[in-house]
């Protein structure tokens, strides 16, 4: 089976960001109804930028949660996410940026990560999970199920252990594969076990330079 999907989410409207049915929206509300609890630490006042030309995932699961985390002035807040988990994915010129505004004297201060680009190995990451707030991406999914219970979603690495605490009857869906081309995403927090970045480049800059 193949679906490809194009676009975002919002908080209103805040759905598996690549579930191609409009069932799926509903589902994933009652999922974060239930209170699931997505990254096993508490997550900084700042959401990151990640793009690529490719990544191809082999065992994919996704299911919606809440990232717990503070506001830059300390304060607690939550963040709606949907957690894309794959065994292993290889990503292709892989970008990462983070803004850091306000930094005495300098203004704001942007971070920029790159790896896996030209004359370089593809990024490998295994058992990986990608809290995300919003996601742009030509998509095609390979044997896809939607609407598992997350506790029966075997395809992929399963749901995180440590501190989470999301609902093992919640929606879920996932695939033997997934093909994601253009990649734009937002995301909370990427935790995996193993990551490794070839040719990886780290640079430090002022004012506001991102990855798109």
């Amino acid at each position: 089976m193949e679906s490809q999907v194009r676009g975002g989410t919002r908080w209103k409207r805040f759905a598996v960001v690549m579930v191609p049915s409009v069932a799926a929206t509903a589902c994933i509300g009652v999922a974060l109804a239930q209170g699931a609890l997505a990254a096993s630490f508490s997550v900084s006042g700042q959401s990151f930028k990640v793009s690529a030309d490719q990544l191809v995932g082999t065992g994919f699961s996704q299911y919606g949660a809440i990232d717990s985390g503070y506001t830059m002035d300390g304060k607690k807040t939550a963040h709606p996410v949907a957690v894309s988990a794959f065994k292993h994915a290889e990503i292709t010129n892989l970008c990462q940026s983070v803004v850091t505004p306000d930094v005495p004297i300098f203004g704001n201060v942007s971070l920029i990560l790159r790896a896996g680009g030209e004359g370089a190995e593809k990024v490998q990451a295994d058992n990986i999970y990608i809290d995300v707030a919003d996601l742009s991406a030509d998509a095609t999914f390979d044997n896809i199920d939607i609407g598992v219970a997350a506790k029966d979603a075997s395809k992929g690495p399963g749901m995180k252990g440590g501190g989470e605490q999301a609902n093992p009857f919640g929606f879920a869906q996932q695939a033997d594969k997934a093909t994601l081309k253009n990649v734009k995403q937002t995301a909370w927090a990427t935790t995996a076990g193993t990551f490794k970045l070839s040719g990886l480049k780290m640079s430090l800059s002022t004012g506001v330079k991102e990855c798109y």
